[in-house]
């Protein structure tokens, strides 16, 4: 029996994967659940396992081909008699053909006329290397109102990463615009770099994840008016409470209990009374989230993932530090799934794991703000006690807000990190667990 191996669904707004890489060749024996190919989307990278055991008959998609998720990329023959792979690849060479019903002349006709018709005009999306990013909706819509690549070009995209939207043609279509004479605008070339290599130099092509991170990095620049703003925080009663607890915590829960949910906790509570700074951007209209969803960056091999916790406002400290250890755990065991990606109102980035002090990160779109964490050091510091200045050693930490300045100003943004170091410097530590 032949079974079809097909684009899965890797996720709800996920409707199409690109092939990365095939395991395994025509003739190739698979078990069932071995791996058979590694699939893309906007989101995250999978491995994809075989559904069952049997032998490769067809490879019906090549690396960097963009396949609808549900079509058949793939054919593995389960019986365990011999493959006859050439037979099978040439399926019209048996003794009996399948024959098609024969077509009137005015068929054929009319036929070979919308055919002609169709090749003056279509788009021919396999032979571009660069531009704007077209589904097979839009390139059928533009197919049908007789639109080349060219005029394509010209459209600004609404959708993920710039991304040309159906909704977007059609809004160019209703304008009534085509009638301005589009060889007069001359669409901008990128520029090319010039320089030197020598003959040790290396060349590797970017892979998918890192193509994915610098494309959503750049749209975020380009996107959002970027401001960042620091401040010191004394984080020794956390540490110190941390230190206190740590065995205990391991013994009942399995794994270590670290700052960063403290962060975390902090920071929902803080965006509840400042939901400007859990809000996105759409065009003219701003979006208040109503629940907290903390994006966490995380560092994998090649690369950085931004999974997301959701419901942070509703949890206390335990259920954020359970739910910060799974996400982790998912994310670095490539377990991670797409919706995990997704829904995120605020990001946190703790780069005081490496032992960096402070950093500017960027915004992670759709977000309007993000918090860098530094690393905790031991510090000389002024504080007053008993009404004299003594000098102490502290544990202290920098924290930096970016945020986007088309929405948040510096008042707001200043206000929100005084009103986060506020909580972490007092900490309340009763009924946390």
């Amino acid at each position: 029996m032949v079974i079809d191996v097909v684009m899965p669904k890797m996720g709800e707004s996920i409707t199409e994967g690109t092939i990365l890489e095939w395991y395994k060749k025509i003739g190739d024996k698979i078990e069932q659940d071995e791996t058979l190919l590694e699939i893309g989307t906007d989101k995250v990278d999978s491995e994809i396992p075989s559904p069952s055991s049997g032998v490769i008959t067809m490879i019906m998609a090549e690396p960097n081909d963009v396949v609808n998720v549900g079509e058949v990329i793939a054919k593995i023959e389960t019986d365990s008699n011999p493959v006859n792979i050439e037979k099978i690849s040439q399926p019209f060479k048996g003794d009996k053909p399948i024959e098609k019903p024969k077509k009137k002349p005015e068929e054929i006709l009319r036929e070979k006329d919308v055919k002609i018709k169709n090749e003056e005009r279509s788009i021919n999306i396999s032979s571009l290397s660069s531009g704007p990013i077209l589904s097979p909706a839009v390139t059928n819509l533009a197919n049908q109102e007789g639109i080349n690549f060219s005029e394509l070009e010209l459209i600004e995209g609404t959708g993920n990463l710039g991304r040309i939207t159906k909704k977007d043609l059609e809004k160019y279509l209703s304008l009534g615009q085509r009638s301005i004479d589009r060889s007069s605008m001359l669409v901008p070339k990128k520029p090319t770099l010039s320089f030197e290599s020598s003959s040790e130099s290396k060349t590797n092509k970017i892979d998918n994840m890192r193509k994915r991170i610098s494309d959503h990095m750049r749209y975020s620049l380009d996107t959002s008016a970027h401001v960042h703003i620091m401040n010191e925080v004394d984080m020794t009663s956390i540490v110190d409470f941390v230190r206190k607890e740590e065995a205990s915590f391991r013994s009942q829960e399995r794994f270590s209990l670290t700052i960063t949910p403290f962060i975390i906790f902090s920071l929902a509570r803080v965006l509840k009374e400042m939901p400007e700074l859990n809000s996105s951007l759409d065009g003219d209209l701003i979006i208040q989230h109503p629940r907290v969803n903390m994006g966490i960056a995380i560092s994998v091999d090649g690369g950085l993932m931004v999974p997301s916790i959701a419901n942070c406002d509703e949890k206390n400290l335990l259920g954020i530090c359970r739910d910060l250890n799974i996400i982790v755990q998912k994310t670095r065991a490539k377990a991670i799934s797409p919706d995990d990606l997704k829904g995120s109102t605020f990001t946190l980035s703790n780069f005081g794991v490496f032992g960096a002090t402070i950093g500017t990160p960027i915004i992670n779109q759709p977000n309007v703000g993000i918090l860098g964490a530094g690393v905790i050091k031991k510090q000389p510091v002024i504080i007053e006690k008993d009404g004299f200045d003594v000098i102490a050693i502290r544990q202290m930490m920098m924290l930096s807000l970016g945020f986007d300045h088309r929405l948040i100003d510096g008042a707001g943004g200043a206000l929100f990190l005084s009103k986060t170091k506020n909580i972490l410097e007092n900490f309340n530590f009763e009924n946390l667990f």
